[in-house]
C-alpha cells in the first residue's frame, strides 16, 4: 500500500472541504502531478469534472471516490478510519467513454468526450426533428420530439432511466438509444446496440428547430450533425468497496420501486 502514490482531489462545496481537512493526516498524500491514483471527495457531478479533466490532461489515472453530494451512485460511502485499508481492497471497474464529434450550423467542428451520455436538446419550444443513422444507414428518417440520448452502461442509470430508457450491466458491451417525450413515431421506446456500432443524428430544419448537443457537462448550441462512438483509445478506471461495487449497484437499480 504504501508504494502507491495517491492524490487527494477535493470537490470546493464547504462539506467535501472539511472531509479533506480531516484526511490530511490519514495518508502521505502526493501532488497530482507526481501521484498515480486519486481519491476523490465530492458527487457524481465532481467525480465526471474530474474525469473529464484527465481526459483533457491526458494523464488517467484510477480514482476511489468517496460521497460528499446527494446521489453518489458513482461514489463510495465516506469514511475515514480505514481508508488505506479499503483502498487496498478496492476492485477496479474499466469505463469506456463516448467520443461525441459535433457540426454546428455555422460550421465549426467539435470533439467531446462523454463518461455518461449524449443527449440532444431542442432549444426552443418547437419540437426537434433528427435523422437517425447506425453504420452510416439510415434508420429513422424523422423523429420528431423533445431530445435523444445514447448512454454508456455506467451512465444508463441516470439521465437515461429517467427518460425511461433501459439500464444495462456494465460489461455488456452496449448503447441504449432512447428518445426523450417522442411525439412520432409515439411508441417508439429507443433501441439497445452493440457499442461497436457508430450512431449518427441529423438535425432537420435545424435553423428553424434548432437542438444543443450535450456531453455529460459539455454544451455545444445550434447543431446540424453529431456522430457518436465508444473512444476504443482511452479507459477509465473507478476503484470500489466491495460491498459497493458499480456492476452491484447498477443490477440492483433495476429493483428499486
Amino acid at each position: 500500500m504504501s508504494e502507491t502514490k495517491w492524490a487527494l482531489i477535493v470537490s470546493p462545496t464547504p462539506q467535501a472541504q472539511e472531509a479533506g481537512k480531516k484526511l490530511e493526516s490519514v495518508m502521505d498524500w502526493e501532488p497530482l502531478e507526481t501521484a498515480e491514483q486519486a481519491v476523490v471527495l465530492g458527487g457524481d457531478g465532481f467525480m465526471l469534472q474530474t474525469l473529464h479533466q484527465m481526459l483533457n490532461r491526458r494523464k488517467i489515472m484510477p480514482v476511489y471516490g468517496m460521497n460528499l453530494g446527494t446521489v453518489g451512485f458513482l461514489m463510495n460511502n465516506w469514511h475515514e478510519t480505514d481508508l488505506a485499508q479499503r483502498l487496498s481492497a478496492a476492485r477496479a471497474f474499466k469505463v469506456k467513454p463516448l467520443k461525441m464529434e459535433v457540426e454546428t450550423i455555422s460550421g465549426a467542428s467539435f470533439s467531446l468526450p462523454a463518461i455518461n451520455e449524449v443527449s440532444l436538446l431542442r432549444e426552443t419550444r418547437q419540437t426537434a426533428k433528427l435523422e437517425i443513422e447506425v453504420n452510416g444507414r439510415i434508420m429513422m428518417e424523422e423523429l420528431v420530439c423533445d431530445g435523444v440520448l445514447i448512454a454508456t452502461p455506467a451512465g444508463s442509470t441516470a439521465y437515461n432511466l429517467s427518460a425511461n430508457g433501459p439500464i444495462l450491466p456494465l460489461a455488456c458491451n452496449l448503447l441504449a438509444l432512447t428518445p426523450i417525450s417522442p411525439f412520432r413515431p409515439r411508441r417508439w421506446k429507443g433501441a439497445i446496440l452493440p457499442d461497436k456500432m457508430q450512431i449518427g443524428i441529423r438535425v432537420l430544419n435545424a435553423e428553424k428547430r434548432p437542438v444543443s448537443a450535450v456531453g455529460d457537462q459539455q454544451e455545444i448550441r445550434d447543431i446540424s450533425r453529431v456522430t457518436v462512438a465508444i473512444d476504443r483509445n482511452q479507459a477509465l478506471t473507478m476503484l470500489f468497496d466491495p460491498e459497493h461495487a458499480l456492476d452491484d449497484r447498477i443490477a440492483m437499480e433495476q429493483f428499486v420501486v
